[in-house]
C-alpha cells in the first residue's frame, strides 16, 4: 500500500467513522432494548479478532502472527454461545443467534459500534473481515495464501467480499462470481463436501486480494473505496428485504 492511499485510507476512516457515530448513536438505545427484551444480558459483545499481517512465527512453518484487538459488536447471540462450540465462523442458520439476531446480522446493524473500533486504529471503514486469532491460524494453514489478505491493511466494517457474497462468504446464484465458483471451490473434487467453509473462505480470499492490488495504485483505489462504500446501504437494504421488512 502507498503512502498516499494509506494517508486517504485513514482520512476517510476517521470522516465516515465520526460521521457515522453521529448519526447512529440515537438508535443504540432501541437496538439495545430489543436485544435486552430477546436476551437478557450484556447489549454490547467484545471478542479478539486478528488484524493486520505481522510476519510468520518462528520456527512453526506455516504459522503466522497478527496484530490482535478487541472487537465491539451489538450482542446477537446467546450470552453462554462461545461456551458451546470450538471457534468457527457463524453460519447462516446458527441456532446460537438470538431471536431478532439474524436480522440484526443481515442488515449490518450489530456492526455499528465498530465505528469505535475505527477511530481507535484497530480497523477501516473498508477491508477483509477480521476472523478470529485461532480460526484465522487454522485457515492460514489450510488454504495457501489465507494470511496475505491482511497484509498492511486492517480488517473493515465493510469491504469487497461484503458486498459482493452472501453472508457466510457464498456468492449470490447466477452472478459472475458464481460462475467462477467452480474454479475455486472443492479443488481437490472431494465427493460430499459441498459448502464447506474452506470453499467459502477462498471466495472471500479473492475478494480481498483483489482489494489489496487495487490499494496499490491511488486512482484505483479511489474508484473501488466510493463504489464500496455506495453499495453498502444496498446490501443493508437487501437484508430487510429478505426479512419482508423492504416491500
Amino acid at each position: 500500500m502507498t503512502t498516499w492511499v494509506r494517508r486517504t485510507k485513514r482520512t476517510f476512516d476517521v470522516v465516515i467513522a465520526s460521521v457515522g457515530l453521529i448519526l447512529t448513536v440515537p438508535f443504540y438505545p432501541f437496538i439495545a432494548l430489543a436485544i435486552y427484551l430477546r436476551s437478557p444480558g450484556p447489549i454490547f459483545f467484545r471478542q479478539r479478532r486478528a488484524g493486520e499481517l505481522l510476519g510468520p512465527v518462528e520456527g512453526q512453518p506455516g504459522r503466522f502472527r497478527f496484530r490482535e484487538f478487541s472487537m465491539l459488536k451489538f450482542r446477537t447471540m446467546r450470552p453462554d454461545a462461545d461456551a458451546d462450540i470450538t471457534p468457527a465462523v457463524t453460519g447462516e442458520y446458527d441456532t446460537r443467534v438470538i431471536p431478532g439476531g439474524h436480522f440484526l446480522r443481515k442488515t449490518r446493524l450489530d456492526e455499528l459500534p465498530q465505528f469505535w473500533n475505527v477511530l481507535r486504529g484497530d480497523m477501516s471503514i473498508i477491508g477483509p473481515r477480521p476472523e478470529r486469532p485461532e480460526l484465522m491460524a487454522d485457515l492460514a494453514l489450510a488454504i495457501p495464501f489465507f494470511e496475505e489478505r491482511m497484509r498492511a491493511l486492517k480488517p473493515g466494517i465493510t469491504g469487497l467480499a461484503q458486498v459482493l457474497l452472501g453472508y457466510s462468504g457464498r456468492p449470490p446464484e447466477g452472478s459472475a462470481l458464481a460462475e467462477a465458483a467452480c474454479m475455486l471451490t472443492n479443488p481437490f473434487k472431494v465427493p460430499g463436501t459441498e459448502g464447506a467453509l474452506a470453499d467459502d473462505m477462498r471466495m472471500k480470499l479473492l475478494c480481498d486480494l483483489a482489494y489489496c492490488l487495487a490499494a496499490e495504485k491511488w486512482p484505483a483505489f479511489v474508484r473501488l473505496e466510493t463504489e464500496i462504500l455506495l453499495r453498502t446501504p444496498l446490501v443493508m437494504l437487501m437484508g430487510l428485504r429478505r426479512k419482508g421488512l423492504g416491500r
